[in-house]
């Protein structure tokens, strides 16, 4: 968002600094924040509502459907969690776009996710739709939601159903050996892969 100075933003709106100063304590217009200095500063979204415009940045914000899987070979994986995903934005009534991913929930320069980072960062995204938390990122889900607020989106988790604490352990430990065991090779490799071969047949069995 673009913030403005009270000497720019009095330019801008045709009013004098001492204006605005006056504004100020009787509270008919304060500004977005006082910076540590002591300087005023007003935000482009305060400018348009006083010239009675409509930001054009809200209106053309996007709901995102986010969707991700760790490797190509879950392909038939991600097009039912993009099924998912759209058949609920549909019945929500959103006007909406899909990204897809193929990358471990580790690697934060995902292709897709780098995308929707960078539409976040310019305020163009409403809302985005994922269908679990750990579909965004398998580590650090509190950051990217933090950074979304801070520009003015909102994430929508579909299943929010809580995990075991046992469940997740394993999920992450399956992730972490995988992006360590792409970096080995010879009988470390083989070793790492026996590694999550065990674990998913572990975490399989429990489950059934």
């Amino acid at each position: 968002m673009t913030y403005y100075s009270i000497g720019q933003f009095s330019k801008l709106i045709g009013r004098t600094t001492q204006t605005l100063r006056d504004w100020d304590k009787k509270g008919v217009l304060k500004p977005h924040h006082v910076a540590p200095s002591g300087y005023r500063y007003y935000s482009q979204e305060q400018l348009h509502h006083f010239l009675g415009l409509k930001n054009k940045k809200s209106i053309d914000k996007k709901v995102i459907g986010y969707c991700r899987v760790s490797s190509h070979k879950q392909k038939d994986d991600l097009e039912r969690q993009v099924g998912h995903v759209r058949n609920y934005m549909i019945a929500k009534g959103y006007q909406f776009e899909i990204i897809k991913d193929v990358g471990s929930g580790m690697n934060y320069n995902n292709k897709g996710l780098s995308q929707l980072i960078d539409l976040i960062t310019n305020s163009e995204v409403e809302k985005i739709v994922i269908l679990y938390k750990d579909r965004l990122v398998r580590f650090g889900f509190e950051w990217i939601e933090n950074l979304s607020e801070k520009f003015g989106t909102e994430i929508e988790v579909i299943d929010n159903t809580e995990k075991s604490e046992e469940q997740e352990l394993v999920e992450d430990l399956i992730q972490i050996v995988t992006v360590f065991s792409c970096r080995l090779q010879g009988k470390r490799a083989n070793k790492a892969r026996k590694m999550i071969k065990e674990l998913i047949e572990s975490d399989t069995s429990k489950k059934s």
